[in-house]
């Protein structure tokens, strides 16, 4: 596979076809992932929850990210590296740019960080110092207590169309990507539609551009309740790194999700 970059993404995007993304926390998971063919990996402040034990991610520091960081970007080979900026590091746009140069020096190609279109200010200032940015709409777990748990959001039109706002602002504020989960598959088919930036999607159907699940929940290995839109591609390989290239393949050929994972 040859070096992923930005531009590898917005290519896939514009010839109609889609690509792979797979949460990573260390080198040898992330080399057999880039093995596999998975285009982007993204150390995920879901680390919280799979790796450090805790009920959500809100516990997870900076200095948690950096660290995983460092390990997927030793590892990591070809696949482009997406790292989540962790909670309250969007609480002022002078701490989200501090946060951000840390992850970067990390080793990080690109940022991730929850929230709505308030978050155009410090995308803007993101995006003005070269810092590649995904925007995280839809369900957001740094949101989980305001929210009110693990809940399918945008099911009413106005709900749904404040979405799809808030993803236009923030990519006209410079956010490079989206990422959407757990909402309707008619919403992230219309935000994929919307925007000239790749749409990645979890938990949003079969028609974003990119789709991302969890490690943990791709080997099968979920501790608790299982989300409707995860699959256990273990049981189909020999192997780890033959479930990482079964889940790839399948998104690939749009085989992966299919309608029983979509809202």
């Amino acid at each position: 596979m040859k070096t992923v970059t930005l531009s590898t993404l917005q290519a896939v995007k514009r010839a109609g076809e889609t690509f792979s993304c797979l949460t990573a926390y260390d080198a040898t998971f992330a080399h057999a992932a880039g093995e596999a063919g998975i285009e982007v990996l993204l150390v995920g402040d879901s680390l919280g929850m799979v790796l450090q034990g805790h009920s959500s991610t809100l516990p997870v520091t900076l200095d948690d990210v950096c660290y995983h960081t460092r390990c997927v970007a030793r590892g990591k080979g070809a696949s482009l590296l997406m790292v989540d900026l962790p909670f309250m590091s969007n609480a002022t746009t002078a701490r989200l740019l501090e946060d951000a140069g840390a992850l970067m020096r990390a080793g990080a190609e690109m940022v991730k960080v929850e929230g709505e279109a308030w978050m155009a200010d410090g995308i803007r200032e993101l995006s003005r110092r070269g810092v590649p940015v995904c925007a995280h709409l839809g369900l957001t777990p740094q949101a989980v207590h305001r929210l009110g748990g693990y809940k399918v959001q945008g099911r009413d039109a106005e709900q749904a169309g404040r979405i799809l706002e808030d993803a236009r602002a923030l990519v006209e504020a410079g956010a490079s990507m989206i990422l959407l989960e757990c909402v309707p598959a008619s919403l992230g088919r219309a935000v994929t539609e919307a925007l000239e930036v790749p749409v990645i999607g979890i938990g949003a159907g079969a028609d974003t551009d990119g789709q991302i699940l969890v490690m943990h929940d791709v080997l099968g290995i979920t501790a608790g309740h299982t989300p409707r839109f995860v699959k256990n591609f273990m049981a189909e390989a020999d192997d780890i790194q033959g479930a990482f290239r079964r889940y790839h393949e399948d998104v690939k050929a749009r085989r992966f999700p299919a309608a029983e994972h979509a809202f």
